[in-house]
């Protein structure tokens, strides 16, 4: 079977359109949380691509938006240096578990070490274990904190 040519590059103005598809489909669909109002996820992006704290990268085939990642840019106090947090990194499902996927995650990696910052982190929620998977056969290291929130 021939492969699909990819795309994975640094989202502009012209994909707020296909990023709130995108993100409401992992949002919606993938983690079963209600979708927020297209004004919050468009707010969003256009911080993300305005205000500069944080990047956003689209994965494209045949022209279509099939997956997004997040970078916020942050501090690590105990490193005393900038960092990136990586919020999401999903594609569909047909290309889970692919070199897609692959690229994508070494897409963002490489965005980090490229612009200075010392590490990338992230979370993943502790029932998906297909992401857990991923994340060892990349070379990851699972770190020993525990994430709280409060609204």
């Amino acid at each position: 079977m021939e492969s699909i040519p990819t795309v994975i590059r640094q989202a502009t103005s012209t994909d707020v359109d296909a990023l709130t598809t995108i993100m409401n489909e992992y949002i919606g669909d993938f983690y079963q949380k209600p979708k927020p109002a297209v004004e919050k996820l468009h707010y969003l992006i256009h911080t993300l691509l305005e205000l500069q704290l944080g990047v956003q990268f689209v994965v494209e085939q045949n022209n279509q938006t099939v997956g997004f990642a997040t970078l916020y840019f942050s501090f690590s106090s105990i490193k005393a240096e900038k960092v990136t947090i990586m919020n999401d990194l999903y594609l569909q499902e047909h290309l889970r578990d692919t070199e897609v996927e692959v690229q994508l995650f070494k897409h963002c990696h490489k965005y980090t070490q490229d612009h200075g910052f010392a590490h990338m982190s992230w979370v993943a929620a502790p029932h998906n274990t297909r992401a857990h998977r991923f994340f060892d056969q990349m070379g990851c290291t699972r770190i020993d904190w525990i994430d709280y929130m409060i609204v």
